[in-house]
């Protein structure tokens, strides 16, 4: 857990070592990360962002 976000694997991410973390768990807050810099930067989207993000990758 990083700054209070509890970050999971994306189902999609591939067992390369290229993965994509995602945190839900704080209100009003997605949290992404990359698997490979757990200490480093994270982007922050309102879920609305989010749902529109995802909505774009189907």
């Amino acid at each position: 857990m990083t700054n209070g976000f509890d970050f999971v694997k994306s189902s999609y991410s591939s067992g390369s070592g290229e993965c994509v973390e995602v945190a839900r768990n704080i209100p009003g807050t997605i949290a992404i990360r990359d698997s490979k810099s757990p200490t480093g930067p994270t982007l922050h989207l309102t879920p609305t962002t989010w749902t529109r993000f995802t909505a774009t990758l189907r």
